[in-house]
C-alpha cells in the first residue's frame, strides 16, 4: 500500500443486521460521504456491492482512486448464533470425545431445573477419536496412529462433514501430533477445511482451546467462500486495492489471516464502533461508546482514550447478561457488552401485560412496519418516527422512504392492548428500550469497578444519538457527545484502525523456577510469528511497536489476571533481577484489581501474549471541519414529543452541516444528518466544537 495521496480514498464497509454502512474517505481534503443500504440478509455481499457502486458513482470516486478498502462484519457471528454454519466434525484424543459437551460441569443458574446449555456446533455423531497421547509437559507418551487419522477423517466426510477441527489433548504444550494429522487430512481431502487447535488458540484449557477450535471450524467455509468472492467482485468494480479485515481486537489484518482464522473476527462489527469513539471522543479520555444499529446496541469502556481488552468472550448465549450460559471463545476482542436493542427490536406485551421490547428485531427483511417491506409488528423506529423524532423524508439519508401511517396501525394495535393512547405508547417504547440500554451499562460499569461519573457518553449509530440524551440522563452523566457523520461512525473507525496481531502460548512456571532463556526464547518466536502476519498487509514494517503481557496467578488459583509485562530481551540481566521485575508487574495489576495480594504465596505465570501493531497509511483521520451555510442556514420547526413536557412541542430541527464551529443551542432540538438524528431534550444545552463533535451538557 502506497502512501494515500491528494485524490485517494479510503473505503469503509461495516455490515449490520440491518443496514450496511458504506463510507469514502478523502485523504487529501479529510471530505467523507457515506450511504446506509438495507442488508442483504441472504447474501449479504450485494447490498455492499450495492452501495459501493452507488456511492461512488453519485460522488464520482474512481475506483481506481480507492488505495485501501477495510470490512468489518457480523456475518460469522450471525452463523454461530443461527446455527447456519458448515457441518463439522472433531478429531480428538481418545477418550475425550464429549469435551464440548461436558464443559466445565457447573450450572450458570443454580435453580433451574430446566437449564438448557448451548448445543455444541459438532454433534456427537460427528465427534470421533484417535489414538495418540502428549503429556503435559509436552512428552509424547503414546504416538498418534496415522492409519486412524486417515480412517477417522474418511469417515466424518462420508458422514457429510466438510469442515474439522482437530483438538487434541494437551497440544499448547506440543503441537506435533496435530500438526501431523492436520497434514494427512489435508492430504487426503484437499477441499475439506481443517482447523487445528494449535494454530488458533495454543493456550491451555482444554474445554475453551477446543469450543474455539470448534467455533473457528464451523465458520471456516463461509468465512472463505465470502471472503473469496468479496475480493473478487471488488475487483470486478475496478477497486484493486487490498482487502483488510477488522479483527475483534481492533486490529486489522489481511484476507488470507482471516480466511485462516475466521473466529478472530467474531466480534468485528461491535469493535469499530469502540474504536470510532476512541478516535473521535477527544473532548473526553474517558468515554462510555453507546452504538446502536437497527438490530443490537454495544456498550463499552474507554479508559484513558484507549477500548478495554479481553481474552476471551462467549458466543450465543442461552441468556444474555448470564456468564456460562453460551459457548466460550478465547480471543482478543475489545471488551464490550450487546443487547438486543435496536431501531427494529419489536415492541410487545408480555405475560402479565407489561410493555417490553426486544430482544427480537425486525431486522432488515421485513424491517420494521413503517418501512413498508411486510413487516406489521411495531418497532422501536416506528414509535420514533410517531414522536416526530425521525424525518420519513431524510430517514437514511433519504435512500429509504418510510410510512408513518403503517407505523400508526402497528403502534396503535399495541396501544389497544396495553390501554393507552398512540403517543405514551410510542414514548413507552423509546423509554423502555433506552431503560435497557441504561442497564445493560449499569451492569457493564459495576463489574469493572468503574464510578460512571467519570464517564461521557459517546453516541454513534443511527440509534445511538437518537436514544443518547435519555440514556445519559438515567445513567447520571453529565455530558453527551455526538461526532460527525455518527450513524456511519463505525464504518469510518474502520479507517483509524492499526494493523494488530495477537499471539499466545503457555509456557506454566514459576518465576523463581523458571528459565528466562527460554521464556525469551518463546517471546521472540511469537513476535517474529505476528511481524510475518502483519507484514503480509502490506503496511511499513519500520514502524512496529511491540507489547509483551503475562496471564499470571498465585499458585493454588483456579484463574489467572492478564498483566502488562516489561519490555525484552528477558535474558539480559540476571535471573534474581528478573524475577523482581516480573513479579512487581504482576503484583501492582493484582493490587489494581483486589487492593490486597495473599502472604507468601509464589507466583506462577501460565501464559504469555504479545501485541504486535502498525499504522496503516491513512489511518490518521482528520475529518474536514463543516464550514457554515454548505446547505440553507437556519433550522425548520416540526412538534416533537417530549416526557418533560408532556405532549408534543414545536422544536427546531437544525441540518448539521449548516452549524459551524461555535454554535450553540439549547434543548429541546434536533440535529438531523444523514443516517441519524440527534436528540436533545428540554434540559440539555449543545455547541459544536473545534473537534466538529456535538458536545451536549445535561443539566
Amino acid at each position: 500500500m502506497g502512501v494515500p495521496v491528494q485524490n485517494a480514498w479510503s473505503l469503509g464497509i461495516d455490515i449490520g443486521g440491518t443496514f450496511t454502512d458504506i463510507v469514502v474517505y478523502n485523504h487529501g481534503s479529510g471530505s467523507h460521504v457515506a450511504t446506509k443500504v438495507l442488508t442483504t440478509l441472504d447474501d449479504p455481499a450485494r447490498a455492499v456491492l450495492d452501495g459501493t457502486r452507488r456511492v461512488l458513482h453519485a460522488h464520482r470516486v474512481q475506483p481506481a482512486e480507492i488505495v485501501r478498502v477495510v470490512h468489518a462484519t457480523t456475518l460469522f457471528t450471525n452463523a454461530l448464533i443461527e446455527r447456519k454454519g458448515a457441518l463439522t466434525g472433531l478429531l480428538t484424543t481418545a477418550g475425550f470425545r464429549d469435551v464440548l459437551e461436558i464443559g466445565r460441569e457447573r450450572k450458570y443458574d443454580l435453580y433451574d431445573l430446566n437449564i438448557r446449555n448451548p448445543e455444541p456446533l459438532i454433534p456427537r455423531n460427528l465427534r470421533v477419536e484417535v489414538t495418540e497421547r502428549m503429556g503435559a509437559d509436552g512428552a509424547a507418551i503414546t504416538a498418534l496412529d496415522e492409519a486412524e487419522v486417515r480412517d477417522r477423517a474418511r469417515s466424518l466426510v462420508d458422514a457429510g462433514a466438510t469442515s474439522i477441527a482437530i483438538v487434541f489433548l494437551h497440544s499448547y504444550a506440543n503441537a506435533a501430533h496435530e500438526r501431523l494429522a492436520a497434514q494427512i487430512v489435508r492430504q487426503q481431502h484437499p477441499a475439506l477445511a481443517v482447523t487445528a487447535s494449535s494454530e488458533v488458540v495454543p493456550e491451555i484449557r482444554e474445554f475453551e482451546r477446543a469450543s474455539t477450535a470448534a467455533a473457528n471450524a464451523y465458520v471456516k467455509p463461509l468465512a472463505d467462500r465470502y471472503l473469496a468472492r468479496m475480493s473478487l467482485e471488488l475487483r470486478a468494480l475496478g477497486i484493486e486495492a487490498p482487502l483488510l479485515l477488522m479483527l475483534s481486537n481492533g486490529g486489522l489484518t489481511h484476507v488470507e489471516e482471516a480466511k485462516r482464522t475466521p473466529v478472530q473476527l467474531l466480534e468485528s462489527g461491535p469493535a469499530a464502533g469502540a474504536l470510532a469513539a476512541s478516535h473521535f471522543g477527544v473532548e473526553d479520555r474517558n468515554l462510555l461508546a453507546f452504538d446502536m444499529g437497527g438490530t443490537t446496541a454495544k456498550l463499552s469502556l474507554i479508559d484513558d482514550g484507549e477500548p478495554l481488552l479481553a481474552y476471551g468472550f462467549e458466543a450465543a448465549r442461552q441468556r444474555r447478561f448470564v456468564e456460562g450460559s453460551g459457548l466460550p471463545i478465547r480471543i482478543s476482542t475489545i471488551e464490550l457488552i450487546e443487547i438486543g436493542a435496536g431501531g427494529g427490536s419489536i415492541a410487545h406485551t408480555d405475560e402479565i401485560g407489561l410493555l417490553k421490547v426486544g430482544p427480537e428485531s425486525a431486522g432488515s427483511q421485513p424491517g420494521p412496519a413503517c418501512y413498508g417491506l411486510g413487516g406489521l409488528r411495531p418497532t422501536v423506529t416506528d414509535a420514533n418516527l410517531l414522536l416526530g423524532i425521525l424525518n420519513p423524508d431524510f430517514f437514511a439519508g433519504g435512500t429509504l422512504q418510510i410510512d408513518a401511517a403503517l407505523a400508526r396501525q402497528a403502534v396503535g394495535a399495541l396501544a389497544h392492548q396495553l390501554g393507552l393512547s398512540i403517543d405514551k405508547t410510542a414514548w413507552g417504547i423509546h423509554d423502555v428500550v433506552s431503560e435497557n440500554m441504561a442497564s445493560a451499562a449499569r451492569v457493564h460499569i459495576a463489574e469493572r469497578g468503574r464510578d460512571p461519573r467519570r464517564y461521557s457518553l459517546l453516541t454513534t449509530g443511527g440509534g445511538g444519538p437518537v436514544h443518547g440524551f435519555y440514556v445519559a440522563r438515567k445513567l447520571g452523566l453529565k455530558q453527551l457527545i455526538c461526532p460527525p457523520s455518527a450513524g456511519v461512525a463505525s464504518a469510518l473507525g474502520l479507517l483509524a484502525a492499526p494493523a494488530r496481531i495477537d499471539r499466545v502460548a503457555t509456557v506454566s512456571m514459576t518465576l523463581e523456577g523458571g528459565d528466562f532463556v527460554a521464556l525469551e526464547r518463546a517471546f521472540i518466536r511469537l513476535e517474529d510469528e505476528a511481524r510475518s502476519v502483519i507484514g503480509a498487509t502490506g503496511v511499513d514494517l519500520t514502524d512496529l511497536r511491540v507489547a509483551r503481557a503475562g496471564d499470571g496467578r498465585f499458585i493454588g488459583q483456579g484463574f489467572n489476571l492478564v498483566f502488562d509485562l516489561p519490555d525484552g530481551p528477558y535474558d539480559r540481566d540476571s535471573k534474581a533481577t528478573m524475577v523482581q521485575l516480573l513479579g512487581t508487574a504482576f503484583d501492582r495489576a493484582y493490587r489494581k484489581k483486589f487492593a490486597r495480594t495473599p502472604p507468601q504465596v509464589a507466583m506462577e505465570l501460565v501464559n504469555i501474549r504479545v501485541t504486535v501493531t502498525a499504522s496503516v497509511p491513512g489511518s490518521s483521520l482528520a475529518p474536514r471541519a463543516v464550514q457554515a451555510a454548505e446547505v440553507a442556514a437556519g433550522p425548520r420547526i416540526r412538534p416533537v414529543y417530549f416526557p418533560e413536557i408532556g405532549t408534543f412541542i414545536d422544536t427546531a430541527v437544525h441540518q448539521r452541516a449548516a452549524l459551524e464551529v461555535g454554535f450553540s443551542f439549547d434543548g429541546p432540538a434536533l440535529i438531523e444528518e444523514p443516517g441519524t438524528t440527534l436528540v436533545v431534550g428540554p434540559q440539555g444545552r449543545g455547541r459544536v466544537a473545534p473537534s466538529g463533535n456535538i458536545v451536549v451538557t445535561l443539566a
